[in-house]
């Protein structure tokens, strides 16, 4: 996968509309290219405490912020244009934007998509743990886990990282 758009979402709780937060990395020619961050204010504002003791979100942070629906048309879908999507545990952030999608009756497109836990488990067997925080570790990649920009940025480093490891055998 040559060109990609590395996305993660954050949840106020366990319903998969419930997103608070999605960022987006274009990466092209193994370049990131552009990337997108947006808080999103949930259908229903509440955050779990538990959620946000997590990824350190509270009601006052996305009180103001737009819903999905206001940024899906304007700025998201723009974004990904026709690009491949790469998620770490792609079935959460694929399921968190189909039902965000359905929530506020947008068309859901087919988007193509791969998933970079499974991408890591194939390149690095060996590894004990294959979560993008250990990943992280593992390769040096320092960054704030779960913010989903930089989530999105690490998954996007664990292709190319990928990519490279396969070129060389």
């Amino acid at each position: 996968m040559k060109d990609f758009i590395a996305i993660d979402f954050e949840t106020a709780k366990y319903s998969r509309e419930s997103a608070c937060s999605v960022g987006l990395v274009k990466f092209e020619n193994g370049e990131v290219t552009d990337t997108y961050y947006s808080l999103i204010r949930p259908p229903k504002l509440y955050i779990r405490p538990d959620f946000t003791e997590i990824h350190g979100l509270t009601v006052d942070d996305v009180r103001d912020a737009p819903s999905f629906a206001d940024i899906w048309d304007s700025s998201i879908k723009p974004f990904i244009g026709n690009m491949t999507l790469a998620a770490h545990n792609a079935v959460f952030d694929i399921n968190v934007l189909k039902a965000v999608l359905k929530w506020y009756n947008l068309p859901v497109p087919e988007l193509p998509y791969f998933c970079t836990c499974t991408l890591a488990r194939r390149t690095w067997p060996e590894l004990k743990s294959h979560s993008l925080t250990s990943l992280a570790s593992h390769f040096g990649i320092v960054y704030n886990a779960h913010n989903a920009l930089d989530d999105a940025l690490t998954c996007g480093k664990i292709v190319l990282l990928a990519r490279e490891k396969v070129g060389k055998e």
